[in-house]
């Protein structure tokens, strides 16, 4: 394993020492480490919420939260970033029992500099790529997705850390939350990356259809197949094939899919020999196996070959802090489409949108962000569009004074409807003289006249007065 420093790498250290922490933040800093340094385990979970540490380094006495129940919430939040705890002899049981519970190390005090940068380089090694978007940098292969969050970024770790492999990933999360935008960057992150990507939703295609989909089958061997033809996992030879939605899947494909991916092969319907695949599986579903297979509606067996890895998205309302830059990306890249000089969303508009509750997630900001945009008659995108495009009703606030307006000239109107036109009348109900009704008149410029029943006749026809017997 290498003990070489990762330039740029960013490391979280922890100690109640402020000489101690001095020390180390130099000592990384000068081995080509970014450091931020904090003095409390709860600082350090309020830093883990701002920016994503490729490793953290704490002492194991602190005040209030120790270094091992820091490591317990760290655990419980970012499974995969790695920990090194550094300890006093007395405290060094301690130590011990926390790596037997997932800390990478931990070294006593006073410790030896070389040690410590050979430990953070090896923990570095084994634990998920450095994630440091920068000039240069090749981030191609997560391009589709827009986002900053904490949440976001661990699971893009985490995905271009097992893109390496060949194991068979799992994707959970709920509808519109990404699914196959993530496999798309697992396989253009792995080696199968200039090979075909596909993907096929399984609940979709109805069952008679979907094994010929998926396995291909041969000319003759059912009434419509006038010719051979290579189902989904031959097309994907060589590459990835996403199943989407394979919780729902019928049951008597379950059973072909797992003979498939035990023997590697498929044998077309109508043919007599098995052909070679060599497919890495990613499989995605916003349903719950776990109960489907409580409920015998998914095979235990082929549960646990797809489910090697499992990476969960979290929703759109988990990660807010990306709802700008999505509606904004959406926005620029929809502008084009619809012929428009689109600048952005009024600020105002923009709170809407990052406070709505999004059920459909990603999919529906982006739905939201295409209505908006196909309906805009002005660079900025008003507040109003984005209500109507999320369905909300309208609401218009009035200032004091304009409501007061508004009131006094609808009634004024209203007495002039009434009256026919008559300013005596109106002003006599409205128990103010002729000189003050005339006043709010001129300063609503409503004209008496155009109220009489006969002003509107442009026919010569009288206007009947519907109140009059």
């Amino acid at each position: 394993m290498s003990d070489t420093p990762i330039p740029g790498a960013r490391l979280l250290v922890v100690d109640d020492d402020p000489d101690m922490l001095r020390l180390l933040s130099m000592r990384l800093n000068s081995a080509g480490y970014q450091v931020t340094a904090v003095t409390s385990a709860e600082s350090a979970l309020t830093q883990l919420e701002i920016e994503h540490p490729q490793l953290v380094l704490s002492d194991v006495r602190l005040p209030g939260r120790d270094g091992l129940a820091l490591f317990d919430e760290i655990r419980k939040r970012h499974p995969s970033l790695p920990v090194i705890l550094l300890t006093a002899h007395g405290t060094i049981p301690d130590a011990v029992e926390a790596t037997a519970r997932g800390v990478f190390t931990y070294l006593t005090k006073p410790y030896d500099a070389r040690e410590l940068l050979e430990k953070i380089g090896q923990a570095l090694a084994l634990g998920a790529p450095v994630h440091m978007p920068s000039k240069g940098s090749d981030e191609s292969w997560r391009a589709e997705i827009v986002s900053r969050s904490n949440r976001m970024a661990e699971v893009l770790a985490e995905a271009r850390m097992i893109a390496k492999s060949d194991a068979s990933v799992l994707l959970r999360g709920d509808s519109g939350a990404g699914k196959e935008l993530l496999a798309r960057a697992i396989h253009r992150a792995s080696a199968r990356a200039e090979k075909p990507f596909v993907a096929v939703n399984c609940g979709a295609i109805p069952e008679a259809l979907l094994e010929s989909e998926l396995f291909g089958h041969m000319k003759g061997a059912f009434t419509d197949a006038v010719a051979n033809h290579k189902g989904l996992f031959q097309q994907a030879d060589g590459g990835t094939l996403l199943l989407d939605e394979i919780g729902d899947m019928p049951p008597a494909l379950q059973v072909k899919l797992l003979r498939v991916l035990q023997e590697r092969a498929v044998r077309p319907l109508g043919g007599s020999q098995s052909i070679a695949v060599d497919v890495r599986i990613i499989s995605a579903t916003h349903r719950d196996l776990d109960a489907a297979m409580e409920a015998g509606q998914f095979r235990e067996d082929l549960y646990y070959r797809l489910n090697v890895v499992t990476l969960t998205l979290p929703p759109l309302n988990a990660r807010r802090e990306d709802i700008p830059l999505l509606a904004n990306h959406f926005l620029n890249r929809l502008s084009a489409k619809y012929g428009k000089r689109l600048s952005g969303f009024a600020p105002e508009a923009l709170k809407a949108l990052t406070t709505s509750a999004w059920p459909g997630n990603v999919r529906q900001l982006f739905n939201v962000v295409e209505q908006v945009c196909a309906l805009s008659t002005s660079p900025l995108i008003p507040l109003s569009l984005v209500q109507r495009a999320l369905r909300v009703p309208t609401v218009e606030v009035q200032t004091y004074a304009e409501a007061k307006q508004r009131f006094e000239r609808d009634y004024l109107v209203g007495l002039l409807k009434l009256t026919d036109g008559n300013v005596a009348d109106a002003a006599r109900m409205a128990d103010r003289n002729r000189t003050e009704f005339y006043r709010l008149l001129q300063k609503h410029e409503l004209t008496p006249g155009l109220f009489k029943s006969d002003a509107g006749g442009s026919s010569g026809e009288p206007v009947v007065d519907e109140r009059r017997p």
